[in-house]
């Protein structure tokens, strides 16, 4: 088994460490800065092999890719968006079954998430196989005394595996920051949660409201989602997405663990809440006992941040 992560600007996508940590500690990276990337695995990995390229390319990548790991039975990407556009590419040229959304994997069997994480099926799988791997479904844990060496992939551009069709790429025309109130959440650096204690949709709206002019994604709890007071695609938790945000600011948010389990680990935590023992305020760095709704509704009036603007 082995991971294949793609980089650019020398970072590690969303899941990369995790990646591979479930190959138990084999990788390939491939893309823009790996060396610098490399370095981010100390701990983690044993074996770093780079194909260092000048830009993104998963479609011109595969036939080449393909070559590389075509002794390997198992293949790791992480689910990340650049996983996800490679990963079919590589299962087609390799004509391999591609298992995405995988919260573990073994030699023969591998644990899909479906239904949105409410649902794990599990495949048994006879031969080799690509996966993708959720972000955030293993974490990892480092060994300050497992070392590694980075060895430059030899190319052979002869060996490239044939495709049915020439390889088209999109061509890049600029990169454009994300914005906070629709990128993924499990990307979201800063992400302002709210909880049953805010009491109605208006005051969710208003929250919403705050986080875009503060440049924060706004999620939220299962309770909430279900209500429809945000959509479900904003709910923070193991039944929801697993986020990894440094800063989590948490309104009305008592903090079951379904919910926590899925903060991963912020760097900074504050919560808002009026049961000053509830879990959510024991984990915080900073603990505000008071009304949620008050508290949102004197932020939105200061910051010109309510419903309408």
């Amino acid at each position: 088994m082995i991971a294949l992560v793609p980089v650019r600007a020398g970072e590690l996508p969303l899941g990369g460490d995790e990646a591979v940590a479930e190959a138990g500690g084999r990788v390939l990276l491939v893309g823009v800065g790996t060396e610098a990337a490399a370095a981010q695995l100390t701990g983690i990995a044993h074996t770093v092999l780079v194909w260092e390229r000048d830009s993104y390319a998963p479609a011109a990548w595969a036939g080449t890719l393909a070559a590389v790991v075509a002794d390997e039975d198992i293949v790791v990407l992480p689910a990340s968006p650049d996983g996800r556009d490679l990963a079919p590419r590589l299962a087609h040229v390799l004509d391999r079954p591609l298992l995405a959304g995988a919260v573990a994997i073994e030699a023969g069997q591998v644990d899909l998430a479906r239904q949105g994480g409410l649902v794990t099926e599990s495949v048994v799988v006879d031969g080799p196989y690509i996966a993708t791997l959720q972000p955030g479904v293993r974490g990892v844990e480092r060994d300050p005394t497992r070392s590694f060496t980075v060895e430059p992939v030899e190319v052979d551009p002869g060996s490239a595996a044939p495709v049915v069709a020439a390889p088209i790429d999109p061509v890049l025309v600029d990169v454009l920051a994300p914005d906070p109130a629709t990128m993924d959440l499990s990307e979201a650096g800063r992400i302002i949660g709210g909880g049953a204690g805010l009491g109605s949709a208006e005051v969710t709206a208003e929250l919403a409201g705050i986080a875009d002019a503060l440049g924060c994604s706004i999620g939220g709890t299962r309770v909430i989602t279900d209500w429809g007071w945000l959509p479900f695609e904003r709910q923070i938790g193991t039944t929801g997405v697993i986020v990894h945000p440094e800063l989590y600011l948490a309104f009305g948010v008592s903090g079951a663990v379904q919910h926590v389990a899925g903060l991963g680990d912020p760097e900074h935590v504050i919560a808002v809440n009026l049961d000053a023992s509830c879990p959510m305020m024991a984990i915080a760095d900073l603990a505000l006992v008071t009304d949620a709704p008050a508290l949102v509704a004197e932020l939105a009036a200061r910051m010109g941040a309510g419903t309408d603007g």
